[in-house]
């Protein structure tokens, strides 16, 4: 089962400030409920954008300048806290198609991974210089090469970094594990004839 090979990304950008993203804060508990993740994307960091009566707060999310950014920019450990697979699924669905930050949640990392999610780690120095320039221009183009982890904006570039495992799987367009299994399903069978444990 042929997947996009995911090589490069290029879009507008939006910085989340501040270290700790944890997922509860991308997307609240209670709308966990859902039996699928669609429809996800609209509650995204909901209950720092959004008031107890539904009135939008001061946050980049609700900033027209950033609207349609699918780069997002963050800083230390993002993703923290519980594992819930919907954070990314949330963000995917909100239009994010890359997340840059000094560092990432192990299990956040794995599922963004999984369903394509580019996550990127960069020096805060350089973290620093991308916000700058959306601040400054948010219609700034930022191209993401993922195969050799060079972000352009402005003139400008920043190397990041990521595990090898998951960029040959992006570039290669192998990223969901669960596609993988079931492109090998027969090679899968086939083992199991040999196996006595199975006859």
């Amino acid at each position: 089962m042929a997947l996009q090979k995911i090589t490069e990304i290029t879009g507008t950008g939006v910085c989340i400030p501040g270290d700790d993203i944890d997922t509860d804060r991308i997307i609240p508990a209670r709308f966990l409920k859902s039996i699928t993740f669609d429809g996800l994307g609209q509650y995204a960091f909901y209950d720092v954008r959004f008031d107890a009566s539904g009135n939008k707060k001061d946050h980049p999310l609700n900033d027209p300048r950033f609207s349609g950014a699918s780069v997002m920019v963050g800083y230390k450990n993002f993703g923290c806290g519980s594992s819930r697979e919907h954070a990314p699924q949330a963000l995917y669905r909100a239009g994010v198609r890359v997340i840059i930050a000094e560092n990432f949640a192990e299990i956040f990392f794995g599922n963004s991974t999984g369903i394509g999610l580019v996550c990127l780690d960069a020096k805060h120095e350089d973290i620093e210089r991308l916000h700058a320039a959306i601040e400054k221009d948010p219609k700034t183009e930022i191209k993401v090469n993922v195969a050799s982890g060079v972000v352009a904006f402005n003139g400008q570039t920043i190397q990041t970094t990521q595990r090898s495992s998951a960029r040959e799987a992006l570039i290669q367009g192998r990223w969901d594990s669960i596609a993988d299994l079931l492109e090998g399903s027969d090679a899968t069978a086939e083992k199991a004839k040999q196996l006595p444990y199975f006859k």
